[in-house]
């Protein structure tokens, strides 16, 4: 698997776009534009059902990515590298594509109040048109490459419900091991953890 960091010409304020590019797809920060399709992203219940958080309607997923997602973006990638200490800020990337240019889910990291600390989590959703594919595997190798390589971040946390068979093999495929089990919210998850130790070993 190929994997670079790269931007395009289109301006986030006074920057360009920020990429991850894969093998397959590409890692993308939000934009406006994809408003529409995160939102037909929301309405597939193969989705919702297990992020449930992400279920609202179209106004109130338009003033989360203006307010919030697109706003925690900038701060992220304005932070890398000039921020010693990146554990507060959150990133969220669609998974583009590369064949159509489509957004076809996305990949998240940020902090989980939920798990002890270190607790910086990786978090995805795939369009059930795209399963199976092996795109949310590579989402998941390419976020974790950029974020060890790049970040102090030392240790990613993982947890997806003990009968989401699919996330919970693009975990393991990710080279996450199994810490135990937590309930989170009277729902059982199986909660991985990778260091960056553990993940250089992998190379």
């Amino acid at each position: 698997m190929s994997i670079s960091i790269v931007t395009k010409e289109e301006g986030i304020s006074s920057r360009k776009v920020f990429e991850i590019e894969c093998k397959d797809i590409i890692l993308r920060e939000f934009l406006l534009e994809d408003l529409d399709a995160i939102y037909a992203l929301t309405l597939q219940p193969e989705i919702t059902d297990f992020l449930p958080d992400w279920i609202a309607i179209k106004e109130q997923r338009r003033e989360w990515l203006i307010k919030y997602e697109l706003v925690e973006n900038n701060e992220f990638i304005e932070a890398v590298p000039n921020v010693t200490n990146i554990n507060t800020y959150i990133l969220r990337l669609g998974i583009i594509l590369k064949e159509t240019n489509e957004l076809i889910g996305w990949i998240c990291s940020g902090l989980k109040d939920e798990l002890p600390p270190p607790n910086r989590e990786i978090g995805y959703a795939i369009s059930k048109y795209y399963r199976g594919k092996g795109y949310t595997t590579q989402a998941a190798q390419g976020l974790t490459k950029y974020l060890f390589e790049n970040t102090n971040i030392d240790v990613l946390n993982a947890i997806a419900l003990t009968h989401n068979t699919p996330s919970n093999r693009v975990i393991q495929k990710c080279g996450f091991h199994l810490n135990g089990n937590i309930q989170i919210e009277n729902h059982e998850y199986y909660y991985y953890k990778l260091s960056k130790s553990e993940w250089e070993k992998c190379l």
